[in-house]
């Protein structure tokens, strides 16, 4: 390609290596099918202002669905190792004839814009897709058990009975609320660059109103400078994506707990465990380790995309438009796999229900309810109760071998004595803080363990999941229709010039 403006010379070959050519490869894998559905739309606008004929337009459209990766990569080189001007070049080298006013009045600045909006924008669809079937295995699951009593731990203490349903049943919420609040980020991003130009507008009368209709956006954006100026969409999408890690990594961190010798409650299959080279004795995990690690990547890869913007002019930037975004490719991939490994735990997970009861049983998780029982049924103050529980809960773990889950009428009406507070027949306030079963079907409240709370809860997730899917599947078919019209509005030209 001839160099145009003042340069005489080729980019050196340090900047065509280390910048240019990934650069390239980059949008050529994964750019070029928004970049040449921006040029059709592009085109169809050009004949509209009386720029381009239909003849030009069909050759033109049929040069670009002949576009592929290696025609493009094979003269990356003669094409400064630009998408757009290889774009360009093959497609002039394509036509019978030159077509001078293709280009006219365009920038690169906002192709490339959108052409990276619109990939973030197939991305976020692809990880809601993904979500929802997390969402469909961890619902699935959750209620196969609603019923076997489980430790729950708080402050990585013993703390309250719940179920393996119960359990599962909040990583659907997380998931629910991940997919809800990209969607409101998608909704918020799918606005179109187009018609900006290089920041301060164009000089033709584009109807960018079409022009973002017809890329399947909800609009133009207002404004020529944000347009180009800002990739606020990224630091959106990688903020749900960076939270959706934090959540997703709290998860992990329990079934690594649970999964280990200390705890015994949860097991994986041998396919998804490891070995210890000199310890036969140990079944390791690294699978969640690997996926709990993934989850950090998902953090640092919001303060990347950050910092690459922070501090940089508001118009315009290579720092802005590829340095800040040079990762964005591999968050994708990376919260994909995260999503595809947790689904695959999540589904294959194995809860020892027997090791689990056994542990419920031999502690004192009903110290909640005695204190209740003393406050509703004897009257005693709610704070005076906690403080008869707690020592009774005291004196049991101090008798014999401090053994837990025991019953000591006794020990209970000397507490309350001491409080102030004698007890007739202090027994009858024991048998339900001991009992596990009593226990958990002794929360009513809405979104709470009992089975019934939890049935309850997993009807509403399963209408909200399927609202959820509905909603998405609605962004997909518009983006799939405005493709297929698109097409169409240059197909039929370019078939009667074939």
């Amino acid at each position: 390609m001839r160099l145009t403006g003042r340069l005489a010379a080729a980019p050196d070959d340090f900047i065509r290596q280390e910048f240019l050519e990934p650069q390239f490869r980059h949008e050529v894998a994964n750019l070029l099918r928004w970049y040449v559905l921006i040029e059709k739309a592009l085109l169809r606008e050009y004949h509209r202002l009386g720029v381009l004929s239909a003849q030009q337009v069909a050759r033109l459209a049929t040069a670009l669905d002949g576009l592929t990766p290696e025609r493009l990569t094979a003269g990356a080189g003669a094409a400064l190792s630009d998408i757009a001007l290889a774009m360009e070049t093959q497609v002039a080298k394509a036509v019978p004839e030159p077509v001078p006013a293709w280009h006219v009045d365009r920038s690169r600045n906002d192709l490339q814009a959108c052409a990276q909006l619109l990939y973030g924008r197939e991305q976020v669809s692809e990880i809601a897709a993904m979500l929802g079937e997390l969402a469909e295995v961890a619902h699935e699951r959750a209620a196969h058990d609603i019923t076997s009593p489980m430790p729950g731990y708080t402050h990585l203490q013993s703390a309250q009975i719940i179920t393996p349903g119960f359990y599962l049943s909040a990583v659907v919420e997380q998931v629910l609320s991940v997919s809800s609040r990209l969607l409101g980020t998608y909704d918020r991003i799918n606005f179109s660059p187009l018609g900006a130009g290089p920041m301060a507008g164009q000089e033709l009368a584009w109807d960018r109103d079409w022009l973002a209709q017809a890329i399947g956006c909800a609009g133009p954006v207002p404004h020529a400078l944000t347009a180009v100026a800002s990739r606020g969409w990224l630091l959106d999408v990688a903020a749900d994506i960076a939270s959706a890690g934090v959540g997703f990594s709290r998860v992990l961190t329990d079934l690594m707990a649970w999964s280990s010798s200390a705890y015994g409650l949860v097991e994986l299959p041998d396919e998804l465990a490891g070995i210890s080279a000199a310890m036969p004795q140990k079944k390791n995990y690294p699978l969640l380790e690997r996926l709990r690690g993934r989850t950090g990547h998902l953090t640092a890869f919001f303060v990347d995309f950050a910092t690459g913007q922070r501090n940089t002019p508001y118009s315009n930037m290579v720092e802005v438009s590829k340095e800040a975004g040079l990762h964005t490719s591999t968050m994708f991939d990376a919260i994909r796999a995260v999503l595809a490994g947790l689904c695959l735990v999540v589904d294959r997970l194995q809860w020892r229900t027997d090791r689990m009861r056994a542990v419920c049983e031999a502690d004192h998780f009903g110290g909640f309810s005695l204190a209740n029982d003393l406050t509703l049924r004897a009257g005693i103050p709610w704070r005076t109760a906690q403080v008869i529980a707690g020592r009774y809960v005291s004196a049991v773990l101090a008798e014999g071998e401090g053994r837990a889950g025991i019953s000591d009428p006794a020990a209970l009406g000397a507490a309350a004595r001491e409080a102030g507070h004698p007890l007739e027949h202090p027994g009858s306030y024991l048998p339900n803080s001991l009992d596990v079963d009593a226990q958990l079907h002794a929360k009513v409240s809405a979104g709470s363990a009992s089975p019934a709370s939890v049935l309850a809860l997993l009807a509403e997730q399963r209408e909200r999941l399927d609202a959820l899917t509905t909603e998405w599947n609605v962004r997909r078919a518009v983006v799939r229709d405005a493709i297929a019209a698109t097409d169409a509005a240059v197909r039929p030209a370019a078939e009667g010039a074939a």
